[in-house]
């Protein structure tokens, strides 16, 4: 699987199951690492469209996670 910003890692092992916390990380990272206001906005939508699963689907998808 290709990640979409493969230079921006997110730690997501030890954190809490919360599919909020973990998207408000990972758009966090995304805008320190400098991606557009409407990438991010793609991101969080994409991630907010389904199940938990989906959430940390969509986070491998866009970032390296840890």
């Amino acid at each position: 699987m290709d990640v979409k910003y493969p230079n921006i890692t997110v730690q997501l092992t030890g954190q809490d199951g919360n599919a909020f916390g973990i998207i408000g990380k990972v758009s966090g990272a995304l805008r320190r690492g400098g991606v557009p206001k409407e990438e991010i906005a793609k991101f969080t939508s994409k991630a907010m469209s389904g199940d938990y699963d989906n959430v940390l689907t969509t986070c491998m998808e866009w970032v390296n996670c840890d």
